[in-house]
């Protein structure tokens, strides 16, 4: 009865532009028997109350459409939940054409519903507010459930194809991670691909300035006048030191200036600034060709999460926009306190740098003070851009959850937007301080500017600021690039071997269905918000690549070697380490074109 009232509902008059297809012609895609499995801890059974959530939610499963299987092993109870076909009848709006289906009197071949489209739909009814008022997240906040997930099904392919080392330098096979991943997936793989091809000429240009760099090292007829000025003396630093320093001195220092400060770092910079624009241009033509391929020019996300929405609850209610002046008083508020906390950790940073040259004066020779501070500030700011990922993730979602948008799309949007703007000011605002700021504000000699009266700020390298900002863009690109991707890879493998001997430990599972079903719950759980990480670490690195990018020209040849262990690692964590990501449609890539745009410099910025 319940199918039939939210038939008769959908469907309308002749006139709406949202009709449904008729009863019993779509058709499910041949696959194994389960689609999704819950898991619930064994000790869940000794709770009268647990036991009735379990049951009430399962029977409410029932009443949908939905047949269930109950397993156990020694420790967990397994539930593989099974949609049954009629159900999708009700959705097979969502797999039509976008312009809608073709007169009835010409569907004479049933529609096919995709394994992605199914696990779309049974995940959206699974999360959805079930009669008791509860979702099966507040059921796992309680210790009902534990977990739930699609299964890996079909994924030998893809682990020949593209989960592999040995396919480092083959072509992504993008429609096959779309019908296995969904589109969204998918996008993300054609947009790396394409950002990585497109490093080619950017790196390539930057390995030819640094090369010829080089090459020019004692080519400077300033560097030259330096190095023999060895009859002129400056005059005392300031800092308690009398002591005049023939200019002849800073003759390496001088050549190191040459090295990234010359004529070719100016037309680099310059390139660089026409790059970040053309490589937009032509993503656009990319995606719009991958998204005309896939045919989803008419899909609306807002639209299918709607349809989702009522064809589940006849009777839902898009929520209204709620502005509040004092809910958005209170977000600009506090999104501006952490930009302010942001900030300040960079001044921390100076701070920092300035007890270190105190320090470090009696631990290094002179000449090597300032290097040594430049390159512990730069391991202590990598750390601090570790530390306030997290917390920034946490404030953005609090934000989010405060603004309390009306939609997933919507919630998405607004966390990208506040979570990229504080990942901003953590990653550069230490850069934009060394590149701006150092050595402007320190006073001259005998009047030198000091932190509380006694440490005299710190001032750029005897080279100039332009070898501070070198070094501090080379270790931290370099730890993120390098030691990131380690830790990306390795942390979840570590974490499913672990799982995987505690299992082997607590003994093997009867049955072939049980065991997959084991393996696939021992896989490291994954979020939401999974891909979005991907994506916001490639955003950084693009800032990482065009922003200051005159100061390291080795920048994009350091992102194109990353970039292809970045894809592969991707590849392997999804097929054989992560339980399988819910699909999702998408048409662009909204974060990726928004946030290239946000931080794509002006050639002024650049040089």
């Amino acid at each position: 009865m319940q199918g039939e009232e939210s038939l008769r509902i959908l469907v309308g008059t002749e006139g709406d532009s949202f009709p449904l297809m008729e009863i019993n012609t779509c058709e499910t895609e041949a696959s194994e028997q389960w689609d999704y499995v819950l898991v619930a801890n064994l000790r869940t059974q000794r709770n009268p109350r647990q036991v009735y959530q379990q049951q009430q939610f399962l029977e409410e499963l029932k009443t949908k459409g939905f047949y269930y299987k109950v397993m156990e092993d020694q420790e967990k109870m397994f539930f593989g939940i099974r949609a049954d076909s009629r159900l999708f009848d009700l959705y097979c709006t969502l797999l039509t054409e976008p312009e809608g289906p073709a007169p009835r009197v010409e569907l004479a071949k049933p529609t096919l519903i995709l394994a992605t489209t199914r696990i779309r739909i049974v995940h959206f009814i699974l999360s959805s507010k079930m009669a008791a008022a509860d979702t099966f997240q507040d059921l796992v906040k309680d210790g009902v459930f534990e977990a739930m997930f699609p299964l890996h099904k079909g994924e030998e392919d893809l682990k020949k194809k593209w989960a592999q080392w040995g396919n480092m330098f083959q072509e992504q096979p993008l429609d096959d991670i779309r019908d296995y991943f969904g589109e969204k997936v998918a996008l993300y793989f054609a947009w790396l691909c394409w950002y990585t091809r497109m490093l080619v000429p950017a790196a390539v240009v930057g390995l030819i300035i640094f090369l010829s760099g080089f090459s020019l090292f004692d080519a400077s007829q300033i560097s030259k006048e330096i190095c023999e000025a060895h009859n002129i003396y400056m005059c005392p630093r300031g800092d308690g030191s009398r002591r005049y320093q023939p200019l002849s001195e800073t003759c390496t220092f001088a050549k190191l200036t040459h090295l990234f400060d010359n004529e070719g770092t100016v037309v680099f910079a310059i390139f660089m600034a026409g790059w970040a624009t053309v490589f937009l241009e032509l993503w656009k033509r990319k995606r719009a060709h991958v998204v005309l391929h896939w045919d989803l020019y008419g899909w609306d996300e807002d639209q299918e999460e709607m349809a989702l929405q009522l064809i589940n609850c006849p009777d839902y209610q898009l929520p209204l926009q709620q502005h509040s002046y004092v809910r958005s008083t209170i977000i600009l508020i506090v999104s501006l306190l952490m930009i302010c906390l942001l900030i300040g950790m960079a001044h921390a940073l100076v701070v920092y740098r300035v007890l270190a040259v105190a320090l470090f004066n009696s631990a290094f020779p002179k000449k090597q003070v300032t290097t040594a501070v430049v390159v512990t500030g730069a391991l202590v700011q990598y750390v601090t851009i570790l530390i306030m990922t997290k917390i920034n993730k946490y404030v953005a979602l609090k934000l989010c959850e405060f603004e309390k948008p009306r939609t997933f799309s919507e919630r998405e949007s607004k966390f990208t937007v506040k979570f990229f703007t504080l990942q901003f000011f953590a990653h550069f605002s230490s850069l934009i301080y060394i590149a701006f700021i150092l050595g402007r504000i320190n006073g001259h000699p005998g009047k030198s500017v000091r932190l509380l009266g006694v440490w005299k700020l710190e001032e750029c390298h005897l080279s100039g600021c332009m070898m501070d900002l070198f070094l501090q863009m080379a270790i931290i690109m370099g730890l993120k690039q390098t030691l990131s991707n380690c830790m990306e890879y390795l942390g979840p493998w570590l974490a499913h071997k672990c799982r995987s001997m505690r299992a082997k430990l607590g003994g093997t599972a009867q049955g072939p269905e049980l065991r997959h079903w084991q393996q696939n719950y021992l896989l490291n759980p994954v979020n939401t918000f999974s891909l979005f990480d991907e994506f916001m670490e490639m955003m950084i690195q693009y800032g990482f690549t065009t922003i200051f990018v005159a100061a390291f020209p080795l920048a994009p040849l350091l992102a194109f070697f990353s970039n292809l262990v970045e894809i592969r690692l991707d590849a392997i964590k999804m097929v054989r380490l992560q339980r399988r990501l819910v699909p999702r449609k998408a048409k662009d890539i909204a974060l990726g074109v928004d946030m290239c745009r946000r931080t794509r410099p002006h050639p002024a910025m650049v040089a």
